[in-house]
């Protein structure tokens, strides 16, 4: 995973992903193959900070929108940034969910799942993510409450 190291970058994107956890699995989400940014590849649930929203804030919200279900934002994963190639920075930070209000619902992916950490790797997941993915595979993150 590309870590910064420069400070001459333009400002990150903020972005909020989750992990969600059920009975030693965690739910994963599959991009619409429309979508105008990496089409079918595999992500954690989340995204984009707007202006004036806590990161938790943010992560709640975009979990209501996505998969309508009002979630506690437990502790940060791990947190970690990326370059998308002709988008630029982003900076991502990851949240456990253990406990949430309602059903997932697909609202916006092409696919979700609930899957063993340990089946992680055997999906395509967004490059931003693929170090997070290949750590609770590796059984190596400790996922807060």
């Amino acid at each position: 995973m590309a870590r910064l190291a420069s400070a001459t970058m333009s400002s990150p994107i903020e972005v909020t992903a989750a992990v969600i956890v059920r009975d030693r699995q965690v739910l994963v989400c599959q991009r619409a193959g429309n979508s105008a940014h990496h089409p079918g590849k595999w992500e954690f649930p989340g995204g984009k900070r707007e202006a004036g929203e806590s990161l938790e804030e943010c992560l709640r919200r975009e979990l209501e929108e996505e998969l309508a279900i009002d979630a506690e934002v437990g502790g940060i994963v791990a947190t970690s940034r990326h370059h998308y190639e002709g988008r630029g920075w982003v900076e991502l930070s990851f949240f456990a969910v253990r406990r949430f209000r309602g059903v997932p619902t697909n609202r916006v992916f092409a696919d979700m799942r609930w899957i063993p950490t340990t089946d992680l790797m055997q999906l395509d997941f967004l490059e931003g993510d693929r170090e997070i993915v290949r750590r609770l595979a590796a059984g190596e993150l400790e996922l807060p409450g």
